[in-house]
């Protein structure tokens, strides 16, 4: 597993053997974490990796089972009531009450987070410019785009201005120009000096993170930089150039050392398995001995095969990034 932490002393979340169990089945299975502090952190993983369960412990919403937990230097759950006030949390489905206006929905919201009254118009009218709905401020939220109430959605979870904002799958309902300017303003608010925690399970989205961890079946299977799981990889991937890529495919199947092949277009991407020699002579002797012709050359590793390789025990051992 790829574990390269952050410096112990400027982590927002620290987690130690976290694990929880519903009836038999561990939903989470002994998650070490450090999520550095001002960062964009991802969880990549499946539906069903245990991420969205990870993150209800970390917000004090879920009591784990066996571990620690310090978020924002409290001890979770113990302390859960004092972090609720400072941190944000955003769910995948739209949350937001439908029959009210943005700006109704935005009242509701710095209310139930204790925004001194004094300072809510302001800080509405704030969250209204930034967001971009001065023209729609009295619009029921029902009625708005699935990209505008996501932003409605992002503004309602920063209102209080929290240190650390969870979201979980936020953008898997909206259109890629949508997810770009959301992620944008992700880093707006790292700079500003938020700590975020996203979970997706789209790799663009992972590769924007400054940090990120891989969960399956309840474990964490890697966790650094996205350089730094790309460099682990290296000199382990493939490209295969052929007019024959299915049949190509199936003459790699069962090859010892070969982890992965994937069709994209009339190409083939390979993953070798580590420890495996001349990985490339031998992929080409199976192609020339089932009858078939292909250009096979060495390409560099992406996060697709960072997580292929991670959630199928490929032994990845990562070195820093320079």
């Amino acid at each position: 597993m790829i574990d390269l932490p952050p410096a112990e002393a400027d982590c927002a979340i620290r987690a130690r053997g976290l694990r929880k169990l519903f009836g038999t089945l561990a939903a989470v299975d002994g998650i070490d974490l450090n999520v550095p502090s001002r960062h964009v952190y991802g969880f990549l993983g499946p539906n069903g990796s245990g991420k969205t369960t990870t993150i209800r412990m970390l917000c004090g919403l879920l009591t784990p089972s066996a571990g620690t937990v310090e978020v924002l230097g409290l001890s979770i759950p113990a302390q859960a009531e004092a972090l609720r006030s400072r941190i944000g949390y955003m769910t995948q489905r739209f949350s937001l009450f439908e029959d009210l206006s943005v700006s109704e929905n935005l009242e509701f919201l710095a209310a139930v987070h204790g925004v001194p009254k004094a300072k809510t118009r302001a800080r509405i009218e704030e969250l209204i410019e930034r967001f971009r709905f001065g023209d729609r401020r009295q619009q029921l939220a029902g009625t708005l785009s699935g990209g505008q109430k996501q932003r409605l959605a992002l503004a309602g979870a920063i209102i209080h201005d929290p240190q650390l904002l969870f979201l979980d799958e936020p953008t898997s309902a909206v259109d890629p120009e949508s997810r770009r300017d959301f992620w944008e303003t992700l880093f707006e608010l790292a700079d500003s000096g938020t700590t975020l925690l996203v979970s997706t399970h789209l790799m663009d989205e992972a590769e924007r993170c400054h940090r990120l961890a891989i969960l399956d079946r309840g474990r964490l299977v890697a966790d650094g930089t996205p350089a730094e799981l790309t460099g682990a990889l290296r000199g382990r991937t493939l490209t295969i150039e052929t007019g024959t890529p299915r049949r190509v495919q199936r003459a790699l199947a069962g090859l010892p050392g070969v982890a992965g092949a994937a069709q994209v277009g009339n190409a083939l991407r390979v993953l070798i398995e580590p420890g495996i020699g001349d990985a490339r002579t031998q992929v080409e002797a199976a192609i020339l001995q089932a009858g078939l012709h292909a250009e096979v050359a060495e390409t560099a590793p992406n996060l697709e095969d960072v997580f292929v390789a991670a959630t199928r025990g490929g032994g990845i051992r990562a070195e820093r990034a320079a």
